[in-house]
């Protein structure tokens, strides 16, 4: 089941992942995860899957009616079908190896009550670039952009249809103009900081496919940590028994 330089890593609820060294998780997608997590009648999408973290954590309680997991990159697409049968969920998770910007006849367009990525945080070319392949497509938008991805999402989405996602503060601009521009109305907003001490390091948007304009909801700030550096509350609620980790 597992290949050099894999290895598990639980998700809470008995469910674990296969990661590697490219083909890993963080705090965010956890948070993402949360965010965006499915009603139990839901037809869902994951885009840019990577090793399927997202899309599994869905599965830990109540999953959805069905989950489409899309990632491009063959290595990833290898891990999540593994986990995918690791986890006996081949008929709740439908995994394709597609580019986002092309899936017309890999999936049925208008289908989908949500959809959600953990997109790539770096506009191409900003900052340093990964000599990595695969790492460089995780961090840098050298294979779609937000437009691409918001675009994407307004063709998979029935009317009313969600589209979730997080990104850094930079980029709040950016997302919420693209949201816009492919008619995915912003209609939820959360930043995300370490501490009250620090300023935001994620923010985690919620459109709306064919919302009516204007309507967004600014949320309660999240916070990682307390006063004291200890885990919040709400980060140990979300992480359920996969806080086990972190304390």
């Amino acid at each position: 089941m597992l290949k050099s330089g894999e290895h598990l890593e639980p998700l809470g609820g008995g469910l674990r992942v296969i990661v590697s060294e490219e083909n890993h998780f963080s705090t965010d997608t956890i948070l993402l995860a949360d965010f965006s997590k499915p009603k139990k009648y839901e037809n869902v999408i994951e885009l840019g899957a990577g090793c399927g973290t997202i899309s599994l954590i869905w599965c830990r309680t109540e999953p959805p009616k069905h989950i489409t997991s899309v990632e491009i990159q063959p290595q990833g697409v290898d891990m999540l079908n593994r986990s995918v049968e690791l986890n006996g969920l081949s008929e709740k998770i439908t995994v394709i190896r597609g580019d986002l910007k092309d899936l017309k006849g890999l999936v049925e367009f208008g289908s989908f009550d949500m959809a959600a990525i953990n997109p790539p945080y770096k506009i191409s070319g900003g900052g340093i670039v990964n000599p990595e392949r695969q790492k460089e497509i995780a961090r840098h938008e050298s294979l779609c952009t937000i437009d691409d991805i918001t675009a994407a999402a307004a063709k998979l989405l029935r009317f009313g249809g969600r589209f979730c996602i997080c990104q850094r503060p930079e980029r709040l601009t950016d997302v919420l103009l693209s949201m816009r521009s492919a008619g995915i109305e912003p209609k939820r907003l959360r930043m995300v900081q370490q501490r009250a001490s620090k300023a935001p390091k994620l923010f985690l948007a919620e459109g709306r496919r064919g919302g009516n304009s204007g309507g967004l909801v600014i949320m309660p700030t999240l916070f990682i940590e307390g006063d004291n550096f200890e885990i919040s509350d709400e980060m140990i609620e979300i992480y359920g028994d996969y806080k086990e980790q972190y304390l």
